[in-house]
């Protein structure tokens, strides 16, 4: 479901800049839940699927820092 309404005024930011808001936040988020998971994978001496989850945390890490330059980026008017 899409709407074409701005809904920010209810937050007080922009939809484009609480949706990167919450991207970064997500991908953060993402990678710290996974380091548990490669523990977990550790533990189990499984090397196979703690090396798809340490893959999995080195994207939400891309992610966060691609999102933060771009946040940053527009938080600075740029």
């Amino acid at each position: 479901m899409t709407s074409s309404t701005e809904t920010g005024g209810a937050t007080g930011t922009s939809d484009k800049d609480y949706n990167l808001i919450w991207y970064v936040e997500a991908c953060l988020s993402n990678a710290l839940r996974l380091e548990s998971y490669i523990q977990d994978a550790e533990r189990g001496k499984d090397t196979e699927v703690a090396d798809l989850f340490r893959k999995a945390q080195a994207d939400s890490r891309k992610g966060a820092e691609i999102g933060k330059g771009l946040l940053r980026a527009r938080l600075n008017g740029g």
